[in-house]
């Protein structure tokens, strides 16, 4: 699977946002606005793993050549996919 620059770029920001819940704790900021930002980045993950299963997913279909049973079993392996990142 190809990921593209908009996926990149939510991992990109995530790494941003996680240095700065660490330069925040390094400061010994208030634990609200820390968990704030845990739960941003919490929220930011769960996001970025739809966005690459729902890409994955539709890949696969397009790779499927109209074979219903191998069709099948990608759907399912992308849904499973979907169900371990809960």
């Amino acid at each position: 699977m190809e990921y593209n620059d908009q996926m990149k770029n939510r991992v990109k920001r995530m790494d941003g946002q996680l240095r700065g819940i660490l330069k925040m704790m390094e400061e010994n900021k208030d634990c609200k606005d820390i968990i704030t930002q845990l739960s941003a980045v919490r929220t930011a993950v769960d996001r970025t793993i739809g966005v690459v299963v729902s890409s994955n997913l539709v890949e696969c279909v397009q790779k499927a050549d109209n074979e219903e049973e191998k069709t099948n079993e990608l759907i399912k392996e992308a849904v499973n996919l979907l169900v371990k990142s809960r």
